[in-house]
């Protein structure tokens, strides 16, 4: 029972992270049920996810574009050198610590993505814009992607409608690519820190990757009020259940 559940939360989890993200709140509580320390379920879990987001990039590969006159390249670069940041944040953070600040960076998440665009509209009147304002803002996000990884792709996914967009199709394709880097180079991280617990990892990859390429598939057919509805009612489900806890 213990891996029939592991299974089915890897595969949700995965097409949860394709286009929605917060996949990390079905793989976290499963790996805790099944005997892991909440540090080393939250890198064990993200090594199952990390082929899930791989997928999930190659079913969006015709909608990934660059954000303005910023390209591709230098994105993921800063995204990169976020996850690393955030990966070694964690190897230091101490169980309880990690446990018990869980719930506010999920609700936070999602509160960013719900309204994300009024707050774009306002920051922009202020002055938030251009490549410094995008590329910091993303180097953040991809520090809590490296530390945490649940709600990832919502945190992702309201970063990008501050600076102006509103295609969804858009916003996941750059979501999975920037999920794919920052979590790579987070799992190399946990690897070097003896934070993963591989046998599980190992037993969820497949489930991750299957789940991630029909989450990305299904999604793209989706209506765009329904799927950001359904985002948001992920984010505050998620909350709700780790603040419970």
């Amino acid at each position: 029972m213990t891996e029939l559940l592991l299974l089915t939360a890897a595969f949700l989890a995965g097409a949860m992270n394709a286009v929605a993200g917060g996949g990390s709140f079905l793989t976290l509580p499963a790996l805790i049920y099944a005997g892991v320390p909440p540090v080393a379920a939250n890198a064990t879990g993200t090594v199952a996810l990390l082929p899930g987001y791989a997928s999930g990039l190659y079913g969006y590969r015709q909608d990934v574009t660059p954000v303005g006159d910023v390209g591709l390249p230098l994105l993921a670069l800063v995204s990169l050198a976020g996850g690393l940041v955030g990966a070694a944040l964690l190897l230091v953070t101490p169980d309880a610590v990690f446990r018990g600040i869980v719930p506010w960076l999920l609700l936070a998440a999602t509160g960013l993505f719900a309204f994300g665009g009024a707050l774009a509209a306002r920051l922009r009147s202020v002055g938030l814009h251009g490549r410094g304002a995008l590329l910091g803002t993303l180097f953040a996000v991809s520090v809590y992607g490296g530390y945490f990884n649940g709600g990832l792709g919502i945190l992702l996914l309201a970063q990008l409608s501050l600076f102006g967009m509103t295609n969804l199709n858009a916003m996941n394709g750059l979501k999975n690519l920037f999920s794919t880097v920052l979590t790579a180079i987070a799992v190399a991280t946990y690897a070097v820190g003896g934070a993963v617990d591989w046998p599980k990892a190992a037993l969820m990859v497949l489930a991750a990757v299957a789940g991630g390429y029909a989450g990305a598939r299904v999604g793209r057919k989706i209506p765009q009020p329904i799927l950001r509805g359904g985002i948001i009612a992920v984010g505050l489900t998620m909350s709700a259940l780790f603040f419970a806890k």
